[in-house]
């Protein structure tokens, strides 16, 4: 049984519908969906602002490659544009981490790095995941790490700008 960790967000269209979007395209899998947060860019572009979610999910069938095709699809099925690192998209799914059993697996080629390498620095993925998972841990470098302990290394006004909304994803 490999179990996911997604991040999700988009900053163009209906935002919340294209979030929703991946709770409906991955339906029975979903094990646990966090509450929807508004969240400034992140990586220097000038861009409208995002709506983060992190979903739980669960498939049998699926490694951590057959997730990231997951969620190639569904960001595909969004319209999905790569034209700029960074820059405003309909959908971003990231996976953060997958767990076949209660094994941690990890993937370093070229096309995934798991766990995600950037999660650990990003508010807008750690406060979500901390609210559906409150003993959530990532590893970093190798170390397991709390995602409550990870948060509070961050400065106050970048946790401050991990809004959450009365938007709800079901």
């Amino acid at each position: 049984m490999s179990r996911v960790v997604l991040s999700i967000g988009s900053n163009l269209g209906d935002r919340l519908t294209r979030l929703q979007s991946v709770v409906d395209g991955l339906g029975g899998a979903v094990r646990a969906v966090s509450p929807v947060y508004e969240t400034k860019p992140w990586g220097g572009v000038e861009q409208g602002a995002f709506l983060n979610a992190v979903l739980i999910a669960e498939d049998p069938a699926l490694d951590c490659h057959g997730w990231l095709r997951r969620a190639h699809e569904l960001e595909a099925a969004a319209d999905r544009v790569r034209a700029q690192r960074w820059g405003p998209r309909t959908l971003d799914v990231d996976l953060v981490t997958c767990h076949d059993g209660e094994r941690e697996m990890t993937s370093h080629d070229d096309v995934l790095t798991l766990p995600h390498p950037a999660a650990h620095l990003r508010a807008f993925v750690l406060i979500p995941w901390l609210a559906v998972d409150p003993y959530a841990i990532l590893t970093i470098a190798g170390e397991p790490r709390r995602i409550a302990h990870l948060l509070d290394g961050f400065a106050p006004d970048e946790r401050d700008g991990v809004c959450r909304t009365e938007l709800a994803l079901c």
